[in-house]
């Protein structure tokens, strides 16, 4: 059992770390699609949701970005 989920997790990883070798700029472009949700949610809904409160899109934008530039790196 565990063996299995040793090698379905394994093809995930090399799937996508394959995926992000061939297309290194997306997770920094990713991230500030994230970054603009973000920017366009505190123009257009005000403070209503705790999502614009807690500005979600923001900080996952800069965890994804600042990850892509990362790994853009080691996998291209």
């Amino acid at each position: 059992m565990w063996q299995r989920l040793d090698d379905s997790i394994n093809r995930l990883v090399e799937r996508v770390a394959d995926f992000l070798a061939k297309w290194p700029g997306f997770l920094p472009l990713a991230g500030l699609g994230f970054i603009a949700i973000n920017f366009i949610l505190q123009i257009y809904s005000g403070s209503s949701y705790w999502i614009v409160d807690a500005n979600l899109f923001l900080h996952l934008g800069l965890v994804v970005a600042i990850l892509g530039l990362i790994l853009m790196r080691p996998l291209g």
